[in-house]
């Protein structure tokens, strides 16, 4: 019988420690081992209580989520989900508690209805993370591309379409900032992420980027040198225009789906319009968002790119793909820059 995942709450406020408490104690492949008031407390208590996973709260006095996570991240490097406020700031702090290292995330509760939303979800990502290999970024060593099939891209590449979920902001930030300004195509990424979260990760990536990153929006232009980040509860696709191809955002799209936006919803519409001229990633992340949309991309000449196993957070959307048959190239996570870049170069 496998033992149950081990589990740190770390939070300043009682109340949010016991609700925690008890939502992760009603399943019984979890155990609450502990709890720390705040980042000093957790840092004494994880070498002694050796949890599995720590749930630990983005906004805290004193030492803060932020500053908390990338000690430990440092010092015992293991599977961290954040518990954040649904507010302004809390969401850009969140989207840096990704970039640092967070497996996942949680909102916290604000009425009655999100207790009955956050417990399964709750359980769910702590269960997920406890899966999850973390390593510190010294211990990943360089590992080239797998080729599957060697064969040329159709025609110049005009967009890149880049799907990711569990992991994905933290990817996202090791390869949006490497592109140059002059990068010859348009770029869109689907990340599976809540409503109120693709606007802070898309200025997050435009503030470490050379090229535009923001979220997109009706109407926006596909242009090179341009990085559109789909919003969050809707579908992002595109339509002809005399000046080119631009986003629609629509709530209903022809596919059976759970994600919001999809990746497979996007790559679809992408490779419609865009034909070999389209370049699809897939990236780190759970499940296998994606497969039905670099199968599109694939059947029109397009190239296809799945992120190497030995640097996703959660081996899911890549492996399934490639089980699929339908990718071209498996690489790394610190070479897909430079293998997007050998693929727009024409």
């Amino acid at each position: 019988m496998k033992e149950p995942v081990r589990v740190l709450v770390v939070d300043d406020s009682a109340l949010m420690r016991r609700i925690i408490t008890q939502m992760l104690d009603k399943d019984p492949g979890i155990q609450v081992v502990g709890f720390a008031r705040n980042g000093l407390e957790v840092l004494d208590k994880i070498p002694r209580l050796r949890p599995d996973v720590v749930t630990l709260d983005v906004e805290m006095p004193g030492k803060n989520g932020l500053e908390t996570l990338q000690e430990i991240m440092e010092r015992f490097p293991l599977p961290v989900v954040m518990v954040s406020a649904l507010t302004v700031q809390g969401a850009y702090e969140t989207v840096r508690a990704l970039e640092l290292g967070a497996v996942d995330f949680v909102t916290k509760p604000t009425g009655r209805g999100d207790f009955v939303r956050l417990a399964p979800e709750l359980v769910l990502k702590v269960k997920t993370a406890a899966d999850v290999r973390v390593k510190k970024e010294i211990d990943k060593k360089p590992v080239g591309p797998t080729v599957f099939r060697s064969r040329r891209q159709a025609r110049k590449v005009e967009l890149v379409v880049i799907g990711a979920s569990t992991g994905g902001p933290a990817a996202l930030a090791k390869i949006i900032p490497r592109l140059p300004a002059d990068f010859p195509a348009g770029i869109v990424i689907v990340q599976h992420i809540p409503p109120g979260f693709t606007r802070p990760l898309a200025e997050r990536l435009n503030e470490r980027s050379q090229i535009e990153v923001r979220e997109a929006e009706e109407g926006d232009l596909i242009r090179p040198g341009r990085a559109l980040v789909a919003p969050a509860g809707r579908h992002t696709v595109f339509r002809l225009s005399p000046d080119g191809v631009r986003v629609r955002l629509v709530d209903d799209f022809p596919l059976e789906t759970r994600f919001k936006p999809s990746v497979d919803v996007t790559m679809l519409a992408a490779a419609e319009i865009f034909g070999g001229g389209c370049l699809g990633v897939v990236l780190t992340g759970m499940g296998n968002d994606g497969v039905r949309g670099l199968q599109a991309i694939e059947a029109r000449e397009g190239i296809t790119i799945a992120e190497d196993e030995s640097t996703c957070v959660v081996f899911g959307m890549p492996r399934a793909a490639i089980e699929a048959g339908v990718v071209d190239r498996v690489v790394p996570l610190n070479r897909i820059t430079a293998e997007i870049l050998s693929l727009t170069e024409k």
